[in-house]
């Protein structure tokens, strides 16, 4: 069974990136991107994911956030890319409900090789702390386009700008876990009728 491991980086005028996952790791974290809320959403991914994240990013921050959580998605993104590989024995599809206290969120991820975002989310507030919840969009808009997946995000109820989010990671998370989990009848099978992704 190979190691479904990854290791990019990535550099721009705005921001400098590194990320390293373990898709079938304990859920370990470390981060380290200048942007505390972000940090801590991306600790749910690799909890509830029991995905091991290693996410390093030195960013334009005294301008805003926006490069840098845009791209720590796009970067996370290309990272799961490599690391799925060719997705043969994969489930392909998860999905996952989320609730804390108020809030509940769902998250439906297909793994199709396509990349589409449907993000049907409406904050309370329009920060979270001095975090401007519009990122959060950018963040999974550039996951999505480079880890080639189609991602339904639905908060479907929720007072609590904090709890909406975090609910959103958390179902994101366990939605990642259940797609990438290896279905041992599928072994060495695309998980398509078109035998490819």
């Amino acid at each position: 069974m190979s190691a479904r491991t990854a290791h990019v980086e990535r550099n721009t005028l705005e921001t400098q990136i590194q990320v390293r996952i373990n898709l079938d790791g304990r859920g370990t974290g470390r981060f380290d991107t200048g942007v505390p809320f972000l940090e801590h959403m991306l600790d749910q991914i690799a909890r509830h994911g029991l995905i091991d994240l290693d996410i390093q990013a030195k960013g334009d921050l005294h301008i805003d956030a926006h490069h840098t959580v845009e791209d720590v998605g796009i970067a996370l993104g290309q990272a799961f890319d490599q690391a799925v590989g060719d997705k043969k024995g994969i489930r392909r599809y998860g999905h996952a409900y989320v609730p804390l206290d108020e809030a509940l969120t769902r998250v439906v991820i297909d793994f199709s090789g396509r990349p589409g975002l449907d993000y049907g989310v409406t904050f309370p507030r329009a920060r979270i702390g001095d975090f401007d919840v519009d990122l959060l969009l950018e963040f999974f808009r550039g996951f999505v386009n480079h880890a080639k997946v189609s991602l339904h995000i639905d908060n479907l109820k929720g007072v609590n700008a904090h709890h909406v989010a975090e609910t959103i990671f958390k179902a994101f998370g366990r939605a990642l876990r259940a797609a990438l989990e290896r279905d041992e009848r599928m072994a060495d099978i695309t998980p398509s009728t078109k035998g490819v992704l």
